[in-house]
């Protein structure tokens, strides 16, 4: 059990490593998830999980912004699994403008991609929005999918075929 002066010296490393630290992690969070709300909940998350874990934190394994970092990025991880439990609708009025593509300057062309985004299969559109548009590693999303990096690459590679295709076809049409 932590004593009373135990306890208060590892509230004020907590709250010091907060003033140091967050800023970078609400960068990173931010990065990652695109919603600002996400990403300072995120951040809060990862401070309440250091928190409650400040015992096994060993310095001479990593540093504390490393210490930090490795437990937002599982915060994170674990935002991109709740929002896959959450079916979103794929309505006409939804569109990427709320991340901006900067390969899309056209807004014909961003709803040109919107729906050909809807006819690929859910493992498909997936994959080619997390590695091509949020920027994830193919070996991020292995470990937070328990899915092989060959099999993911598989799928994007497939993907972006699948897409190219139902955009030709689109364009042909209008």
């Amino acid at each position: 059990m932590r004593t009373e002066p135990q306890a208060t010296a590892e509230l004020l490393s907590i709250e010091a490593a907060y003033d140091q630290h967050s800023a970078a992690l609400f960068g990173f969070a931010i990065n990652a998830l695109k919603d600002r709300g996400a990403a300072e909940e995120c951040v809060q998350e990862t401070f309440v999980r250091a928190w409650q874990a400040l015992d096994r934190f060993d310095p001479a394994r990593s540093t504390l912004r490393n210490w930090l970092f490795a437990i937002a990025r599982n915060v994170v991880r674990d935002e991109f699994r709740a929002r896959r439990r959450i079916p979103i609708p794929m309505e006409p009025e939804i569109t990427l403008s709320d991340v901006p593509d900067p390969h899309v300057a056209d807004p014909t062309q961003t709803m040109l991609l919107v729906e050909a985004l809807g006819t690929l299969s859910p493992e498909h559109s997936e994959m080619v929005v997390a590695v091509h548009v949020l920027g994830f590693s193919y070996a991020e999303l292995s470990e937070s999918m328990q899915v092989p990096v060959p099999t993911l690459r598989t799928r994007t590679y497939y993907g972006l075929r699948a897409l190219r295709r139902a955009m030709e076809q689109m364009e042909g049409e209008s």
